[in-house]
């Protein structure tokens, strides 16, 4: 359903030109921005439902790679070689309709995700029939006993809706977890340095009609940084790399703050700033940028994390919004001290990250789900935990 949002959004768009109607083109972009927000929610929940937990951090960067590959690929085909001139953005606008078609044609062959049919469904036939194309005939038995484990702790547990979570004092914390680091992701100043970009390959000797070649670059380092990750996640933890990622771009705002307060001063320094962006994006690729959606999909049960998912993809996408019309206000008042403003946000989410979220690597749902019992529960915690270990224990004996 969500790619035939896309064909149709591609439509409108290529053909708004040619009819003459600009409206044509305000509802096609206006589709397309549906089409993003929903497969930004939903790729991560599958692809975290699917992965055996060694791997879960790597398949779900594969939502984060491919969409720093389509940046670049968009970034590409966008020169004026290709498809950038004129005539051809129509063309440009419509091309979006290709990875849908892909997706029509292939997404049909996928099964359900496992999780999703034993616990939400009961179906433990179609279950284990997803789980053996999933994992092999002679693999998949790990995987449904761990799933068969989630399920019982659940007991029958419906699935919540989005409302019915900030209520809920059992995922208190996973809430505030996933509303902070998602909003910190977006406001964490990666805006403010795709803005500066321009200016800055400028004072640094760049022509105007070389920039976009140069721009190039930038999509490049997020590609290249989200391959990265997809590689480290599962070997590094995503504990230290997104509070790593957070903490590096809080040093290079303040390198750019004193950069850009000193671009004209001396030759040497515009290169010092674009150096700065190049470092700050990569920072971003390697921490916030990848990670963020994996950590929604992985701390939280079954029973809560369409909705968890839910919640931080519209706080993630009202936050884009909010900067979106505020930046221009902030650049115009601040100019370059806008990055003390970043800084402070980036260094209060790397707090909040040391002290309340960790590390989910390697773990089940519900050991995850234990870790954060102490801070949902406190003092409860322990019998909290010691009634889901003997349920647990229950269930092996029978």
């Amino acid at each position: 359903m969500n790619n035939v949002i896309a064909i149709l959004a591609a439509i409108l768009m290529g053909i708004s030109f040619s009819t003459g109607l600009f409206e044509l083109l305000i509802v096609g972009r206006f589709l397309i921005g549906i089409n993003s927000g929903v497969g930004l929610c939903v790729q991560p929940l599958y692809l975290g439902e699917i992965a055996p937990k060694h791997l879960r951090g790597g398949m779900a960067m594969g939502s984060s790679i491919f969409l720093t590959g389509g940046i670049l690929a968009g970034q590409i085909i966008g020169l004026r070689e290709i498809l950038g001139a004129e005539a051809y953005w129509p063309l440009l606008l419509s091309s979006s309709c290709v990875p849908a078609f892909a997706q029509l044609l292939f997404l049909p062959w996928f099964p359900e995700s496992p999780r999703y049919l034993l616990i939400d469904r009961g179906d433990e036939l179609s279950c284990a029939k997803a789980l053996k194309r999933f994992h092999g005939s002679s693999q998949y038995q790990r995987e449904m006993a761990d799933i068969q484990q989630e399920c019982f702790a659940l007991d029958g547990e419906k699935p919540k809706k989005p409302w019915q979570l900030f209520t809920d004092g059992t995922v208190r914390w996973q809430l505030i977890a996933v509303v902070v680091i998602t909003m910190g992701q977006q406001l964490s100043g990666i805006n403010a340095i795709y803005f500066y970009a321009t200016y800055v390959f400028e004072q640094a000797g760049i022509s105007a009609e070389e920039i976009p070649y140069v721009t190039l670059g930038t999509g490049a380092c997020e590609c290249l940084t989200a391959l990265t990750c997809g590689l480290l996640i599962d070997r590094v933890g995503r504990r230290y790399l997104i509070l790593g990622g957070y903490l590096l771009m809080t040093l290079w705002s303040i390198v750019l703050t004193f950069s850009l307060t000193y671009q004209e001063l001396y030759s040497w320094v515009p290169y010092v700033s674009m150096m700065s962006i190049f470092a700050f994006i990569l920072s971003f690729g390697l921490g916030p940028g990848g990670i963020t959606n994996t950590l929604t999909a992985e701390i939280f049960v079954q029973s809560s994390r369409p909705a968890a998912c839910m919640i931080g993809g519209t706080v993630s996408w009202v936050s884009f919004f909010t900067i979106g019309m505020l930046f221009p206000f902030i650049v115009k008042g601040l100019k370059q001290y806008c990055f003390v403003v970043f800084l402070l946000e980036c260094s209060l989410v790397a707090a909040f990250i040391f002290l309340v979220i960790p590390e989910t690597k390697n773990k089940s749902f519900l050991e995850i789900k234990k870790e954060f019992h102490k801070l949902n529960f406190g003092r409860k915690s322990k019998e909290k935990e010691t009634e889901l270990n003997e349920r647990s224990q229950l269930r092996g004996e029978h």
